[in-house]
C-alpha cells in the first residue's frame, strides 16, 4: 500500500498496516516525518531540546521509533521530499506520481494495491487591509518557522484571528523569546458555553486549553476576546495593527479601535482539508460543506482501494487523526489479505473518533469566522495575491457581471489562477460573492514540469 502524508494519520495508518504484514510505502513532501503537528527542526540545526516545542512528545517518540523499526525490517519504505501531484487508477492498482527533491523537477512513480490519503489540511486565510505587508504571516506559518527552523517571525508579535490554534502559537512564541503584545480572538467566550455538553466529553482537551490560557496569564499576555484586526499599517513592512471590539451582531463597536505597535502579525481563521488528490481520483466530498472527503466507518472513500484519514476527512486535530489512521490501517491490512475486517479490533479507536468528531464539530461552531468580515474589506484590498485581484474586482464579477460560482469569478477576474490555484483566496472570494466554498477539481494537485509529463508512458 501507499500512504500519502507522514503526519499523525499517515504514520498511524502505516504502522498499523505494517504490523499486520503489509508492505508500506510512505510518501511525504517533508524531509522528516511528523507533518505540521509533529514538525521537527532540520537536523543541521542540532536542536538540543526539540521536545520543548511539543506538548505530545512521547506520542511522537512512539510513532517515530515504530516507523524506524519497520523501516529496518523492510516493511516500510519512507520516501522523503516526494511531492505527490496525482494518484491514478490503473486496472486494479494505483500509480502515485510525485516530484522528488527541493526543486521538484524529477518525476517518480510509486505502484500500490491500495492508497491511504493522509494529506492533512491548510489554513483558511481571510484578507483585510494591509494583510499583504511583510511581517504578516499565518498563525500556522509562524508555528512552522519556530518548530522547523527554530526562528522567531519577529520580536513583537500580535497573534490574531479565531480558533484553538492561536493558543499554542501565542504560548510557543512567548516561550521562545518573542514579546506577544496581544492575543486577539474574534470569538465570544460565551459561545463555548453553548456547546458545553459536547466539549465536556473531552476533559483532556479542555485541560489542555486551560493550561495554554494559564501560560498566557502567567506571562501577562493581553487577551482581547471579541476583537478583530481591522487593518495592518506600514510602508516597507508591518509597524502597527488596528484592532477593534465586535458587537453581538458582528459589527465593529464604535469608538473601540486601538493601535498596537508590532513587527509581526500571526493571523489565522481555522483550517480546511486538503482534498486535491481525492478529487482527482473521483472521491465524493461530504454533503455537509463539500470541503472534506467522505468516508465510511472503515475510513474507506467511495473509490475502491482508496482510504482517507486525518484532516482530509474533516479538521479535528492530532488525536482524531491518529484514531482514524489506526482504523484505516487495520481495514487496509485485512482487505489486502482477502479477509473481512473485524470492527471489534478497532472499537476503542472508533469510540475516540466519535467523541473527538463531536468535540471538534462543537469547537468549529464556537470559533466560526466573525460575521460581516467580507463587508469590511475595502474595494482596493488585494484578495488574490498571486494575480493581484482586488475585492472590488471580485464584487464587480458577482454583481454587475452576474457570476454565481467560484469558477465563473475565476474566469472573469483571474482570482485563483495563480501558483496556489485558489487555496489561499477561495474562502475570501466565496465570502465576498456569497458563492458556496466548493473544492475545484483539478487533474494535478501541484504545478508539474512539462518534462515530467512528457516522460510518462503514453497510456
Amino acid at each position: 500500500m501507499a500512504v500519502v502524508g507522514a503526519g499523525p494519520a499517515g504514520l498511524a495508518g502505516a504502522l498499523t498496516a505494517a504490523a499486520r504484514g503489509v508492505r508500506v510505502t510512505l510518501v511525504d513532501g517533508a524531509d522528516q516525518a511528523g507533518g505540521q503537528f509533529y514538525r521537527q527542526p532540520a537536523r543541521a540545526l542540532g536542536a538540543r531540546r526539540p521536545e520543548a516545542l511539543h506538548h505530545q512528545w512521547h506520542t511522537w517518540e512512539r510513532l517515530r521509533d515504530g516507523v524506524d523499526r519497520h523501516i529496518a525490517a523492510g516493511r516500510i519504505s519512507h520516501l522523503t521530499d516526494h511531492h505527490v501531484w496525482c494518484v491514478q487508477r490503473e486496472s486494479g492498482s494505483f500509480a502515485v506520481h510525485a516530484l522528488r527533491g527541493p526543486a521538484q523537477e524529477e518525476g517518480v512513480t510509486v505502484r500500490a494495491d491500495a492508497v491511504l490519503l493522509a494529506t492533512g489540511g491548510y489554513e483558511r486565510v481571510l484578507p483585510f487591509p494591509g494583510w499583504t505587508l511583510p511581517g504578516v504571516v499565518t498563525a500556522g506559518g509562524a508555528q512552522a518557522m519556530l518548530k522547523g527552523g527554530l526562528v522567531l517571525p519577529g520580536g513583537r508579535v500580535v497573534v490574531a484571528g479565531t480558533g484553538p490554534l492561536l493558543l499554542p502559537v501565542a504560548t510557543g512564541l512567548d516561550a521562545a523569546g518573542a514579546r506577544v503584545a496581544a492575543l486577539v480572538e474574534s470569538a465570544d467566550p460565551r459561545a463555548l458555553l453553548r456547546h458545553a455538553p459536547a466539549l465536556a466529553a473531552e476533559p483532556g482537551k479542555l485541560a489542555e486549553g486551560a493550561w495554554y490560557a494559564g501560560q498566557l496569564l502567567r506571562h501577562k499576555v493581553r487577551t482581547l476576546s471579541r476583537h478583530i484586526v481591522v487593518e495592518a499599517h506600514g510602508t516597507d513592512r508591518l509597524k502597527v495593527v488596528t484592532v477593534a471590539a465586535l458587537r453581538k451582531d458582528g459589527r465593529i463597536r464604535p469608538g473601540s479601535a486601538r493601535r498596537i505597535p508590532c513587527d509581526t502579525l500571526a493571523v489565522g481563521h481555522g483550517m480546511l482539508p486538503h482534498t486535491d488528490l481525492a478529487e482527482t481520483l473521483g472521491c465524493t466530498l461530504s454533503e455537509a460543506d463539500g470541503t472534506a472527503v467522505r468516508v465510511d466507518d472503515e475510513q474507506r472513500t467511495d473509490v475502491s482501494g482508496v482510504w482517507a484519514a486525518g484532516e482530509t476527512t474533516g479538521i479535528g486535530g492530532a488525536a482524531l487523526a491518529l484514531a482514524e489512521g489506526h482504523i484505516a490501517g487495520r481495514s487496509i491490512a485485512a482487505r489486502l489479505h482477502g479477509t473481512a475486517p473485524d470492527p471489534r479490533s478497532w472499537a476503542a479507536a472508533a469510540r475516540a473518533r466519535t467523541r473527538l468528531r463531536t468535540f471538534f464539530t462543537a469547537l468549529e461552531a464556537a470559533y466560526a469566522p466573525p460575521a460581516g468580515w467580507a463587508e469590511r474589506l475595502t474595494d482596493d484590498t488585494v484578495v488574490c495575491r498571486c494575480e493581484e485581484v482586488t475585492a472590488g474586482a471580485v464584487r464587480t464579477a458577482a454583481g454587475s457581471l452576474g457570476a454565481g460560482d467560484l469558477r465563473t469569478v475565476k474566469l472573469l477576474t483571474r482570482a485563483g489562477m495563480g501558483w496556489c490555484q485558489g487555496r489561499m483566496c477561495a474562502p475570501a472570494v466565496a465570502g465576498l460573492t456569497g458563492c458556496p466554498l466548493t473544492a475545484g477539481r483539478r487533474p494535478f494537485a501541484r504545478p508539474v514540469p512539462l518534462g515530467v509529463l512528457a516522460g510518462l508512458p503514453d497510456d
